[in-house]
């Protein structure tokens, strides 16, 4: 069983940077496609970034792309998401997703097959 743990949500300043963390402390065995999502008052969950923890190239939208960065250390189980530059429309509950096997796109919500309870990011400007 896959569990996955979050940390370094916060409240942080327009233009400031955070770094949220995501631990799988369950089942470590496979290959995972783990990353971000997140979620606005009112709106929909959407990908931020994913990465598959065996290796290979991150996914991260074009609208994001050189601001938010994601990265993985395989001895910690660990992935990382570097947030830069951070805007007030990046304010937002962001939540650790991980689908068994490998990706090779952009996670859809509906296709993750485990979450993370989710840390808060807030933006003052």
């Amino acid at each position: 069983q896959v569990q996955l743990v979050e940390s370094g949500g916060g409240s942080v300043q327009a233009g400031g940077s955070l770094r949220l963390s995501c631990t799988n402390s369950g089942n470590t065995y496979s290959n995972l496609c783990m990353g971000w999502f997140r979620q606005a008052p009112g709106k929909e969950r959407v990908a931020v970034a994913n990465i598959n923890t065996g290796g290979g190239s991150p996914y991260v939208p074009d609208s994001l792309e050189g601001r938010f960065i994601i990265s993985r250390d395989s001895d910690k189980n660990t992935v990382y998401l570097q947030m830069n530059s951070l805007k007030p429309e990046d304010a937002a509950m962001y939540y650790c997703a991980a689908r068994s096997g490998w990706c090779s796109s952009l996670l859809k919500s509906a296709l993750v097959h485990y979450w993370g309870k989710g840390t808060l990011v807030t933006i003052s400007s």
